[in-house]
């Protein structure tokens, strides 16, 4: 938003300011609201809703404020005066709203009004009167001493500096019932928010709710505790917590072999690390050093050195009655892959997940050039590296070419996901290569092990002060005598 206030404020092509004339009083450097839609509509080639929109933002966040009536934080298409907040008072610079200045504004105002407060402002200052009431006095000072300095300033000035305050403190202190914009988020649709009338068709959706909920199949609470233990079991001697870090902590020594042996790139891993790719399909993904002997796998399973079973036989899809040509082109063209095209090699599904994972953590500004590289790579007709999808999951991804995002393509990389679950990943387990891995799996020299691990005393790589002998030559009992 600053960057869109400093563009309008350009000398050239910003937006046209002059003096105007408000009752009686010349205001300098002043825009009228049409003239700032105007701009907002010639400058981002957006609608007039748009630009009330984009306007009425700026206003509730303090960077343009009215001269009329600063009280009113929406923006006027008309000739209504508006200026620009002075940058001392923008949210950017971390300006901190003490309560004193706030107290020393209201004096101010009250002073200027004769007490003629607005309600939340009363309070306001009630409040703040009983809570820093051993410096009142102060504030009272300031507050005339700020008042004597503005009347030595020209009326115009006045009523700029005056408003410049209040919108700063409507920002910052709103009134009750208007939402603070410096701690909203963006406004998110919510079904709670919406009165729903309680009649008869609400009831009748009620009861068939209840009714499948009582359906629904429910896990025994001894098939889930046994679930349960045997997870906990399962992961304990991989919970450095409990059963300690091998072959020592590097939190609370000067050994950190153990973060040298568990990096992301090791030439050997350690057996737990192992063990972890055993655990699910998940767990080996996200180790790198999992992904990538799971990766030589299915480059050796495709080349031969290790026996695959054969590809499943080619089934071409039915055209139903009213299904439009190019649908049943494009599912055609999944199930065959294209043009004299089998399904492609495992090894390309996992580099298909890679692209995947790429295109959705990668920068916002590559992902129309990720999404039609992954496309051109891996799904579409010919593709080298072509990946065996089903129709419905292809024709979902052809729709979201046209506007790429960086999660259309997360469909393909689900049925991907679970193809490589189900097929590839329990051949991995059960190969000869995982295998080797286990046996092949460094594991580092135990430490004195305890009964409870988490009780182990901090080693420390120097004596401690505290712990050295009292003995000393020359010391408070004589030279070489016993202190």
């Amino acid at each position: 938003m600053e960057r869109v206030v400093l563009s309008m404020q350009d000398p050239d092509q910003g937006v046209k300011m002059r003096n105007q004339r408000l009752l009686i009083t010349v205001i300098p450097h002043a825009v009228t609201g049409n003239d700032i839609m105007e701009w907002l509509i010639r400058k981002y080639c957006i609608s007039e809703e748009e630009a009330l929109h984009l306007s009425a933002l700026l206003l509730r966040h303090g960077y343009l404020y009215p001269l009329q009536d600063p009280g009113s934080l929406v923006l006027r298409p008309d000739e209504t005066l508006y200026r620009f907040q002075t940058p001392y008072f923008w949210t950017s610079t971390l300006w901190p709203a003490a309560e004193l200045d706030y107290a020393i504004y209201l004096a101010k105002k009250n002073i200027r009004k004769h007490g003629a407060l607005v309600d939340h402002e009363k309070k306001q200052y009630d409040q703040l009167h009983r809570k820093i009431n051993y410096m009142w006095d102060l504030v009272v000072m300031q507050a005339r001493e700020q008042l004597r300095a503005a009347k030595q300033r020209r009326k115009g000035d006045r009523l700029v500096i005056a408003c410049q305050e209040q919108i700063y403190w409507l920002v910052n202190r709103p009134p009750p019932g208007v939402p603070n914009m410096l701690e909203q988020g963006p406004e998110r649709g919510s079904s709670t928010a919406r009165r729903v009338p309680m009649n008869t068709d609400f009831y009748k959706w009620e009861i068939e709710c209840c009714r499948k909920a009582l359906g629904r199949t429910r896990v025994k609470s001894s098939v889930s505790l046994e679930a349960y233990l045997k997870f906990s079991s399962q992961h304990r001697p991989h919970d450095p917590i409990m059963s300690g870090c091998l072959p020592s902590n590097p939190w609370i020594t000067d050994d950190d072999t153990y973060w040298a042996m568990n990096a992301s790139s090791v030439a050997v891993p350690t057996k737990l690390r192992v063990e972890r790719w055993g655990f699910s399909f998940q767990e080996l993904l996200e180790d790198p050093v999992g992904r990538a002997h799971f990766m030589d796998f299915l480059r050796k399973e495709f080349s031969g050195e290790m026996p695959h079973p054969p590809p499943a036989p080619f089934q071409a899809p039915v055209r139903e009655v009213g299904d439009p040509p190019s649908r049943f082109q494009t599912a055609l063209a999944t199930a065959q892959g294209g043009p004299d095209l089998v399904p492609g090699p495992p090894a390309e599904n996992l580099s298909f997940w890679e692209a995947c994972e790429e295109l959705r953590h990668g920068g916002q500004a590559q992902v129309p050039g990720l999404v039609d590289a992954v496309y051109q790579q891996f799904l579409a007709p010919g593709a080298a590296r072509w990946v065996n999808i089903d129709s419905q999951t292809m024709e979902w991804t052809l729709e979201g070419l046209s506007q790429p995002h960086r999660y259309m393509l997360d469909a393909a990389q689900l049925h991907i996901y679970m193809l490589m679950k189900k097929d590839s990943y329990p051949r991995f387990l059960k190969s000869d290569m995982y295998k080797a891995l286990l046996a092949e799996a460094v594991i580092p020299p135990e430490t004195k092990r305890r009964v409870f691990p988490f009780m182990r005393k901090p080693w420390h790589s120097s004596s401690s002060p505290a712990l050295l002998p009292a003995t000393a030559p020359g010391g408070p009992g004589g030279e070489g005598g016993e202190a």
